[in-house]
């Protein structure tokens, strides 16, 4: 963003560099590339009582509900953000002051393209929930006075967004080019990243696809579910779905009894979409999980969720296995293997790292058992080492952490490795059922068969550019910089050495002969001649005694 920018949005710039000043990180400021006389207008608030992490969760709530949604979809990158921060962006409230609905009408009426009582027989003008990009209210409609759900996306929140987005990503492009120590964490493709997710939730044809995915993958049912949507009424900005009776985990009077029940039921749904589905709801938080009078659990807010190819699925149930196990070797080959490119590495530092990532975070003994946790410092270890892992795994760290707390809020003896077991039995008989490895076998023999087939082909290009004399061969040595200078080097020294004799056996000529003019007696050539040989000798000396030293 050019200085041009700053002051065609003066007003909101203003705004952010306030906030950022007032808690304490008018030093930024400092380093920022701003236009003249605005700097200066903005004093830091002390801050001693609050770590920076706090801090940049304080700057991010007081920015507004789409920096709140930036810094909850940034928490998914743990490959990418320091373990503290992320655990303190998962702090971040999607909450704020609802818009009036005489304003969210408008959109209503141009999404269904007709009145509101066209399609409602009842609508609850007071919103039940209100977020940052959207706001939820209760209804009935007119055809079956079925009880429904509506998500409606704020009016005009999509320009607000891209502004504000435009802010983050030039604010990420001061820090990564002025802050030396910032850009292993390479900021602008975090951001970037972050963008495209916001653009993509601004979309509820997308929230409402995962949420039927889900409902037809899922095998637990009777347990688990998230809302039905009513396809007919649902567009880019308005989302109707089943209405859903209950509380969040977190307020719903249950018993103990019941909540052993549903942590568990809750935990291996979301292992089962992990390591079986491969499609996962990606911040199953206690505010998206909703406690129903019969006993179930509803997933809700559907608008990010997670893709596992089979490979991947296969490789995290192995990885679990390593963590669990302590098996930091393991751990680091797996991720080795995961990553894409050729990345070279110190696997001895990871493995160290990954051992006492482990140790902090799994450490049984102690009774210590934080898989999410312990997820979320490995991705940051590869991460750190140049091992960037599929961002789908990120997803799955932040939902297991999620699924954890979760669970120890239901049950305080929740066990992550009972309710994962059963699933990890289960991918172990997908992974070497005769169906499986059949299939393996066959997609082997195929892609031999193709190359073999492809081999003559290949040969007769071969010999055509034989034949045609248009077949180039590269070498290249390596490792013989050393020698080479040495060559050159004596190739000069010797030259030098020539030209020396060469003046030395001239003078001698000159001054045999008596050639005039004369000096003290002497032809002056000659002298002339002797002096520059002693010069060019005494330099070949010093130089032969300077390198001398340098490779001792």
């Amino acid at each position: 963003m050019s200085a041009f920018d700053l002051f065609s949005h003066a007003v909101r710039a203003k705004e952010i560099f306030s906030i950022l000043a007032r808690h304490g990180f008018s030093d930024l400021l400092d380093q920022f590339d701003l236009p003249v006389g605005i700097r200066e207008r903005f004093t830091s608030s002390p801050q001693t009582e609050r770590n920076v992490w706090v801090r940049v969760r304080m700057v991010l709530e007081d920015l507004g509900p789409t920096f709140v949604k930036f810094g909850q979809l940034m928490s998914m990158r743990p490959d990418a953000l320091p373990a503290p921060l992320i655990l303190e962006l998962r702090k971040l409230q999607d909450h704020v002051r609802p818009v009036l609905f005489a304003e969210i009408k408008p959109v209503l009426i141009a999404e269904f393209s007709t009145d509101l009582g066209t399609v409602f027989s009842e609508f609850d003008e007071v919103p039940v929930a209100s977020a940052s990009l959207a706001q939820v209210y209760f209804a009935r409609l007119r055809t079956d006075a079925q009880p429904v759900a509506v998500k409606v996306q704020r009016p005009n929140i999509v320009r607000t967004v891209q502004v504000d987005l435009e802010f983050a990503t030039w604010i990420g492009q001061q820090l990564h080019q002025r802050f030396l120590s910032l850009r292993p964490y390479d900021l602008p493709s975090a951001i970037a990243e972050v963008r495209e997710g916001i653009n993509r939730e601004l979309d509820f044809r997308g929230e409402a696809r995962n949420q039927q995915y889900f409902n037809t993958l899922n095998p637990y049912s009777d347990r688990v579910f998230a809302p039905t949507v009513v396809n007919e009424l649902t567009t880019e900005r308005v989302l109707v779905m089943q209405r859903i009776e209950g509380q969040s985990v977190g307020r719903a009077p249950i018993t103990p009894e019941l909540g052993r029940l549903l942590a568990g039921f809750g935990a291996r749904s979301i292992v089962h979409q992990i390591l079986v589905a491969g499609f996962f709801h990606a911040d199953p938080h206690a505010g998206n999980v909703i406690v129903t009078p019969d006993g179930r659990l509803c997933f809700i807010d559907w608008g990010l969720a997670g893709h596992l190819t089979r490979r991947l699925r296969y490789a995290l149930a192995d990885f679990w296995l390593a963590a669990v196990e302590q098996d930091a070797e393991r751990v680091v080959q797996i991720a080795m293997r995961l990553a894409p490119g050729a990345a070279r590495v110190d696997q001895r530092v990871m493995e160290k790292e990954v051992t006492l990532a482990l140790r902090e975070e799994l450490n049984f003994s102690i009774g210590r058992q934080e898989l999410g946790r312990a997820m979320l410092k490995l991705l940051y270890i590869f991460g750190q080492h140049g091992v960037m892992l599929s961002r789908d795994y990120s997803l799955m760290a932040k939902a297991i952490l999620s699924i954890e707390e979760i669970g120890r809020t239901l049950d305080p003896q929740f066990d992550l490795r009972v309710h994962t077991e059963p699933v990890l039995r289960e991918v172990y008989r997908e992974r070497n059922s005769p169906k499986t490895i059949g299939r393996g076998l066959k997609d082997f023999a195929q892609s031999s068969l193709l190359g073999l087939r492809d081999l003559p082909d290949e040969l007769h290009r071969l010999v055509r550019r034989l034949e045609t004399d248009n077949l180039t061969v590269n070498f290249q040595h390596r490792g013989l910089g050393d020698l080479d200078d040495g060559l050159r080097t004596s190739a000069n020294r010797l030259t030098v050495g020539v030209i020396t004799g060469a003046l030395i056996i001239g003078s001698s000529l000159i001054v045999t002969t008596r050639i005039p003019p004369y000096v003290l007696g002497y032809p002056v050539l000659g002298l002339v001649g002797f002096l520059l040989s002693a010069v060019l000798g005494l330099y070949v000396v010093w130089d032969i005694y300077r390198n001398g030293r340098h490779h001792k």
